[in-house]
């Protein structure tokens, strides 16, 4: 495999930049080690170059929330007729990544397609208006799977499988591979409890993190738990909702808001927690789940966010509450954090046996398994299931 194309709506550069931005970017980084040729294809945004290499990568970035779509196909169709921000491009294969809807890129790609989807938008939709929520459920869960038929999936959890065979897709067809993590920086590999109870919230602000609920067990608990503190780490949108609802739950002196932050200010501030929540409505695998797990903090979660259920093993490496069927129960929420808080032998077994369990992802085995994934559709065929990296070899460097 010589060259692959990537597409995603948005970069980590983005101020709206995720979990799922950053699985593509660390499998391209992945593939340019093994001397694969590798391009972004994404949106601009204030600040951000038109075209320039991060990690190997090619990043060319065009259009907004919407025309990205559009400016992509168009920009791919003229790359191959040797013209354009992409002109020349040959891939070998193509990642499409359809957060919500994909690029529909099979119709002038002239390559194989892999489709990456970290988890199905039903839940979140609701969010950008009655119209617009009808139109991209039915692009996501009707018209994409039949566009696709014939195409190779991604995804990043076993319960985000489940959900795209229920769309009708074919679980032949579906691949897994598990989300890395990257190491913890130097700086912060001691972990430094603080001396009063804490929480931790790694995040983007925005509706469907549902933080409200992180919140809400701050002011049920701060009484019954003396000196409890809640950070809350990253940016977002909805930040000013959330400070609204600290300051009418008369909870500011108990919550930080700390904004983006850097790699090493992010991985203190989770090896000074007690206990990390994750409330969020739906997570095709939660990242920070790992990352909080790599400082023995144990997560508090939902059963009904689907990809919790892979992450966290309930019992073991954290605590998942609520059905699989229930949106949300923050009384549930609440009293398991509280029993996280006052149990510290608790605590320390589920943060200890997850600390292990995180030693067991890496982003160099991730972009080994994609690109097990990626070469089985050149050669015309599938991946389906769990890709196990018990053939995963360390990435050499190129030769230059």
């Amino acid at each position: 495999m010589r060259e692959v194309l990537l597409l995603c709506w948005r970069d980590t550069g983005h101020p709206q930049g995720g979990g799922s931005e950053r699985y593509l970017e660390q499998v391209g980084a992945g593939l340019a080690a093994r001397g694969v040729k590798v391009t972004l294809r994404t949106a601009s945004y204030p600040g951000a170059p038109a075209e320039e290499v991060v990690d190997g990568i090619r990043i060319s970035r065009a259009g907004g929330r919407l025309s990205v779509y559009p400016r992509a196909l168009a920009a791919i169709a003229a790359g191959r007729l040797g013209f354009g921000s992409l002109r020349g491009i040959r891939p070998d294969a193509v990642v499409d990544t359809q957060n919500g809807i994909p690029f529909f890129s099979r119709l002038v790609a002239g390559a194989p397609v892999t489709l990456l989807v970290h988890h199905c938008h039903r839940e979140q939709w609701p969010v950008a208006g009655p119209l617009m929520a009808k139109l991209g459920w039915w692009l996501e869960s009707t018209v994409s799977p039949r566009v696709h038929r014939r195409s190779q999936y991604l995804t990043v959890s076993l319960p985000s499988a489940d959900e795209l065979v229920a769309l009708g897709v074919d679980r032949e067809r579906v691949a897994v591979v598990r989300n890395g993590a990257d190491a913890i920086p130097t700086a912060s590999v001691v972990d430094r409890r603080t001396p009063h109870p804490s929480l931790s919230v790694l995040s983007r602000l925005v509706p469907h993190k549902q933080i409200e609920d992180a919140l809400a067990a701050v002011a049920s608990l701060r009484f019954v738990v003396p000196g409890l503190h809640l950070d809350i780490i990253g940016g977002g949108w909805w930040e000013d909702n959330l400070r609204e609802r600290v300051e009418m739950l008369g909870i500011a002196s108990a919550v930080t808001f700390h904004g983006h932050v850097d790699e090493a200010r992010k991985h203190e501030l989770l090896g000074r927690s007690w206990v990390h929540v994750m409330p969020s409505r739906k997570e095709g695998w939660g990242l920070a789940v790992v990352e909080a797990a790599q400082h023995g903090v144990p997560t508090v979660g939902y059963r009904s966010s689907k990809g919790l259920t892979d992450s966290i093993i309930d019992g073991v490496t954290g605590v998942l509450v609520g059905s699989e069927a229930a949106d949300r129960d923050v009384e549930a929420l609440t009293d398991a954090v509280a029993e996280l808080l006052l149990d510290d032998d608790m605590r320390a077994d589920l943060g200890e046996k997850a600390r292990v369990r995180s030693r067991e992802f890496s982003w160099d085995q991730t972009a080994h398994g994609v690109q097990r994934v990626l070469a089985a559709s050149v050669a015309g065929t599938h991946v389906s299931g769990l890709v196990s990296p018990r053939e995963y070899r360390p990435a050499q460097p190129a030769h230059q």
